[in-house]
């Protein structure tokens, strides 16, 4: 009976206990943001990101807070991290037009000036269509897709007009050709997400290697802020790869992933 009292006492207000948490969290890490902002104005930028790492550190997540931080950082001249808060934001904001302007000004003041690989016409098409949506749009997309192939079957299942069976027929192949195209979009944006692990650089210079130890030969030489591709790991080192093909080993402490 006891037991069966406190779970009822627990059911009964767990939830109200739930909602008060949340707002007071919500409350304080709107607190803190203002507070930072606040801070940011009156030019004490290391103190403006206290704050806001703060709100980070409570488990909130946003562009917005991503996006101050890196200007923050930006004032302070800390290349590395600038570029890193504005890719950040970038994640969670795609097409965020502020923020990809501060990421180009950031990525000015870098050291090395890397030409990536170029592209056929086959990927800047790919590229251009795939960034439309996420690998979550592609997939709601195909199903929104299959929803209409089935409607628009059935009209012509059940229509009587000629005309009209015909207009039918061929939206209902159509949306086949695009459920198809949304499919593919769906597994191959799926997989560029799996590969995808980009990380920046925050030291301020770091030899890459050309395997994974000291010893090793030095095959290039990376400045703080630049972007990697990370390939693999082995204990403390990542096998790294820049945008123009070069490949090589670093410090996992060199770096911080994305």
């Amino acid at each position: 009976m006891i037991m069966e009292a406190t779970f009822r006492y627990m059911k009964k207000y767990g939830v109200v206990i739930l909602l008060f948490v949340v707002t007071f969290s919500m409350a304080q890490n709107n607190q803190l943001f203002e507070q930072g902002k606040e801070r940011y104005k009156n030019g004490k930028y290391q103190e403006a990101i206290t704050s806001w790492m703060q709100i980070l550190d409570n488990g909130k997540h946003s562009a917005s807070v991503y996006f101050n931080l890196g200007n923050a950082h930006y004032k302070l001249n800390h290349v590395g991290p600038s570029i890193y808060y504005y890719e950040k934001a970038l994640q969670l904001a795609p097409n965020d037009k502020d923020i990809k302007t501060n990421l180009a000004f950031a990525e000015n003041a870098r050291i090395d000036a890397i030409e990536p690989l170029p592209k056929t016409v086959f990927s800047k098409w790919y590229t251009n269509v795939s960034s439309i949506l996420t690998f979550d749009g592609w997939a709601i997309t195909s199903v929104v897709l299959v929803m209409l192939f089935v409607l628009l079957f059935l009209l012509y299942y059940f229509s009587f007009s000629e005309r009209r069976k015909r207009l039918l027929f061929a939206g209902s192949l159509f949306s086949v050709l695009l459920f198809l195209v949304a499919l593919t979009m769906t597994y191959q944006t799926y997989a560029d997400f799996k590969n995808n692990n980009p990380a920046i650089v925050f030291s301020e210079k770091t030899e890459a290697k050309s395997g994974p130890s000291l010893g090793s030969d030095n095959v290039f030489l990376v400045h703080e802020g630049t972007k990697v591709q990370i390939t693999a790991t082995d204990a403390n080192w990542v096998r790294v790869v820049l945008a123009n093909g070069k490949e090589g080993w670093l410090p996992a402490t060199d770096l911080k992933r994305l």
